[in-house]
């Protein structure tokens, strides 16, 4: 059943830009949590967002929706079948209505499914890319360049996610266009944050947020602390997140020994507090585009350690933001934890100098003036086409 909740926005402009996101549903992984900050951070004046959701009829999707937009489920479970086609046309008859000038869509269903509502109604449609395309298979790369036709632009929110885009569905390069994700640093305020030295009444602590998937590489992660723990034994290993991987990880790390010392805490909803409880933040991703989690380990003045994958290696330079390591190698992510645990100098110093990076560049604000600014430039742009 179609469900629309419209609350009143006032607007400072005669006519905003209306733009309308198509996703799924809402989940707490960083592509979600992006899209949500961005929709309740838009200047009103500049942009009217609406939300709709391919599903979203579940506890967790409707707790995320944000209260600053309207809001409509679609209740599309599958793409197959009669009821997804009629679902198509009340998409198009709602963008029609609203009268919006751009949809925006995530991920595979949503981007096939909206881009027929788009051409039905001819919203300009703009496609988003925020990994480095690990999930494409051949028939995807075939339905992305056919897609190409009918797409205005597509964002990345790196540069290896625009090369990747490029690489894979080969539309226009000019119509690629990156948009760096951004962090919200009101949720850390910045502290006096303590050396490993001065940490001596608890144990020191190495965590992870991420979801539990075989991409994050959580299963290298494991195998480092193994490593970690058995050379130095007052260490705590903390997962913050929940996925498939959960029973593996359980299981290798009683394998390994490591019984309470490595602790699954599942989703975890004050993600500042977690993180102010480290003292090694770490990202031991395959693939990503720009990680959301290694900008709060940023934001949050933590000394971390990353993998040099996709957009990382532009937030992070090594031994001065951070430490890289190559990916899918326990050996040299256990040797950077170690390193980062013994030198409090140097977990200070790149601590400090990875909080300065994402006040000068990748704060939510700037992020928001970004969209913005591309959205105006989009409309403007086709309007002088047309």
């Amino acid at each position: 059943m179609t469900t629309l909740i419209q609350p009143a926005i006032a607007s400072t402009r005669a006519r905003p830009i209306r733009v309308c996101f198509l996703i799924d549903r809402l989940t707490t992984a960083g592509t979600e949590t992006q899209l949500v900050a961005l929709i309740r951070a838009l200047d009103r004046g500049i942009v009217r967002p609406y939300l709709v959701l391919l599903d979203g009829e579940d506890e967790i999707s409707r707790s995320l929706e944000p209260q600053e937009c309207p809001v409509l489920r679609l209740g599309v479970k599958s793409l197959r079948g009669a009821k997804s086609l009629a679902s198509v046309s009340r998409l198009a008859r709602f963008l029609r209505e609203e009268r919006v000038d751009v949809l925006q869509v995530y991920f595979p269903d949503s981007t096939y499914f909206g881009s027929i509502a788009a051409v039905l109604c001819g919203a300009r449609l703009v496609r988003t890319r925020n990994n480095l395309n690990h999930w494409m298979t051949p028939t995807h790369r075939i339905l992305g360049r056919l897609l190409n036709r009918c797409v205005a632009a597509t964002i990345a929110n790196s540069e290896p996610c625009r090369q990747a885009v490029l690489a894979d569905e080969n539309p226009r390069p000019e119509s690629v266009v990156v948009l760096e994700n951004g962090v919200d640093l009101e949720r850390f305020p910045r502290s006096n944050t303590p050396t490993v030295a001065d940490q001596t009444s608890r144990p020191k602590r190495v965590g992870v947020i991420s979801n539990l998937r075989p991409v994050k590489g959580l299963d290298v992660f494991v195998e480092a602390a193994g490593i970690v723990a058995s050379q130095c034994p007052a260490v705590v290993f903390e997962v913050a997140g929940e996925g498939e991987l959960r029973p593996t990880l359980e299981r290798r790390a009683a394998e390994l020994g490591l019984g309470d010392r490595f602790v699954l805490r599942g989703s975890t909803k004050d993600i500042p507090a977690f993180l102010q409880r480290l003292d090694v933040a770490v990202l031991c991703s395959r693939s990503e585009g720009m990680p959301n989690a290694v900008l709060e380990y940023m934001a949050a003045e933590r000394a971390i350690v990353a993998t040099a994958v996709g957009g990382t290696v532009h937030l992070i330079d090594d031994e001065v933001h951070g430490l890289l390591v190559p990916p899918n190698d326990p050996v040299p992510l256990a040797a950077a934890i170690n390193r980062l645990l013994d030198d409090s100098e140097l977990h200070a110093r790149l601590g400090h100098a990875a909080r300065r990076r994402v006040e000068e560049q990748f704060s939510r604000a700037a992020m928001v003036r970004r969209f913005e600014d591309f959205y105006q430039d989009l409309v403007g742009r086709c309007a002088r086409v047309s």
